[in-house]
């Protein structure tokens, strides 16, 4: 068993005993940290590679803290006064934190392009995600024929249009034939569904 597989094997182990007090004392010092910093080398050397990471120049990781948990609406008492539909009080939101993590430093970093992300800890309050992300004007990525696609104008805040991983699967794309009213994007499936189009040789 190589090195990557032997970390890949224990961190699918959470519960075990080693992992429970690695991710516990993890989580305990990146409480102390502010909510996005800059690590030196990816906490999961094996995942970080399986996203895309490489360890050479251009190449930045953050780690990003998310609030856990939904929006709780600030009606007093939890009473609207209103019509049913909007009585709900526990808001739950479509995005999934780490997408939300990847905005986060998107708009902090914007010169750099997010390109991938994965989780690292967590506790009661807080999620913490390490994000990657590519600048796009270091020549060492722009020669680069593996990740120079990055560089092109069009992936400017994919993070922002759902585009990465983590907002592609909030966004329900993917292939086959459970996904068929989502691909290429919902708002494009309905528009093609309202549409009658009546060719001239049909």
């Amino acid at each position: 068993m190589g090195a990557y597989k032997f970390l890949e094997e224990i961190w699918r182990k959470k519960q075990s005993e080693t992992m429970r007090f690695l991710l516990r004392m993890r989580a305990w010092e990146y409480r102390q940290l502010s909510a996005i910093h800059r690590v030196q080398h990816p906490t999961r050397p094996d995942k970080a590679r399986r996203m895309g990471y490489k360890a050479k120049q251009g190449y930045v990781i953050f780690r990003v803290r998310v609030r856990r948990g939904g929006r709780k609406r600030p009606n007093s008492k939890g009473i609207v006064y209103g019509k049913p539909k909007h009585q709900g009080i526990h808001l739950k939101a479509v995005r999934n934190l780490r997408s939300v993590a990847e905005e986060r430093i998107g708009r902090r970093a914007g010169n750099l392009r997010v390109l991938n992300s994965y989780w690292v800890a967590q506790d009661s309050t807080y999620k913490w995600f390490e994000v990657i992300l590519i600048d796009p004007s270091h020549n060492a990525i722009r020669n680069d024929p593996r990740i120079n696609w990055i560089v092109s104008g069009k992936h400017k805040h994919r993070e922002l249009r759902g585009l990465t991983s983590a907002g592609r699967k909030y966004r329900g794309i993917g292939k086959g034939s459970k996904f068929s009213h989502t691909t290429p994007s919902r708002r494009a499936t309905w528009k093609r569904h309202q549409m009658l189009s009546l060719r001239r040789y049909r």
